[in-house]
């Protein structure tokens, strides 16, 4: 059973899709991240981009976060995404869209500006540093936004060096088959 871990939505319990279709962050994990997060949510624009069930963001706006923008590509997490926006009350300061991350990111580009990102796309996928490259070269992320990222495999390769180097490296651990990376963006006063 997934739930609000703290803030205005503590306890509300939040709906998931059957079967292997998405696989939501355990609590152990997102209590771990939001831990390491937990002064530097609140006043920030919120990216869910494999949104799942909307937990991740949904956490992030029960602890003060003032929106959250949810990309998913399939019809049926967005359903359940909306359906624990309204039961958390976050439906009005929340937005919506299905949508492959690939176009969301070119779509979005010059448009979108976040300083919260959480990515969890789907371990198989390998989409994780992928979407890290793309939202910087689209320049959806504000300075010193922070990425809260998920991947089957460590995000720290020889191949992610060039793009790791945009980043000071929060936090990163590995939690039974989940590695978590934190990332702030660098900028002007980083």
């Amino acid at each position: 059973m997934i739930r609000i871990i703290t803030g205005s939505a503590k306890g509300k319990r939040l709906l998931t899709l059957e079967g292997e279709a998405t696989r939501p962050t355990t609590q152990r994990v997102k209590e771990a991240i939001f831990s390491a997060l937990q002064f530097d949510i609140e006043g920030r624009r919120v990216l869910d981009l494999f949104g799942g069930c909307g937990q991740m963001g949904l956490e992030a706006l029960s602890r003060g976060a003032v929106s959250a923008m949810f990309i998913d590509s399939a019809a049926e997490a967005m359903a359940i995404i909306k359906e624990n926006a309204q039961k958390t009350d976050f439906f009005k300061c929340s937005r919506f869209l299905i949508s492959d991350y690939r176009s969301y990111i070119r779509k979005a580009a010059g448009r979108d500006v976040y300083d919260l990102i959480f990515i969890d796309p789907p371990y198989a996928s390998d989409a994780a540093a992928d979407a890290v490259a793309r939202i910087l070269e689209a320049k959806l992320a504000a300075d010193g936004c922070l990425f809260v990222v998920e991947s089957g495999a460590p995000l720290d390769t020889e191949e992610n060096r060039a793009l790791l180097s945009e980043f000071l490296v929060i936090k990163a651990a590995r939690y039974s088959k989940s590695y978590v990376t934190i990332l702030q963006k660098k900028g002007e006063h980083l």
